[in-house]
């Protein structure tokens, strides 16, 4: 699937329960050749930050670490695997662990929002 993630934005549709990041959670990508970079905010999470690398097929590898509303600095890693809903909107599945607090593993979906409506 050739993809580029440059300006796109994303919000939390679904996620396991250790995990930080809901329906209120806005992403905004930006992609430079293979390089991805973004940036997040909303509901538990007051502001992060990702980096990693776009693979040819699409699929996504990142580090991501935010500030949560709890004061805590929490840190983990992600790798996303994107798909199209019907209405070929740009869906995310995520596999993600944990580096900092109890080390979790989960899983997540983020689907692309409109930029006005993010």
């Amino acid at each position: 699937m050739d993809i580029n993630y440059n300006g796109r934005r994303f919000r939390g549709k679904t996620n396991s329960p250790t995990g930080e990041v809901g329906n209120e959670t806005v992403f905004h990508y930006f992609q430079e050749g293979n390089q991805l970079t973004g940036k997040y905010a909303g509901g538990a999470i007051v502001k992060g930050q990702l980096m990693g690398k776009v693979h040819p097929d699409g699929s996504l590898e990142f580090c991501y670490h935010h500030l949560n509303n709890n004061g805590e600095v929490m840190a983990g890693r992600c790798k996303s695997v994107p798909r199209r809903n019907t209405a070929g909107q740009l869906i995310l599945e995520e596999r993600w662990q944990w580096f900092t607090g109890d080390q979790s593993t989960g899983r997540s979906v983020v689907e692309e929002v409109d930029n006005g409506t993010a």
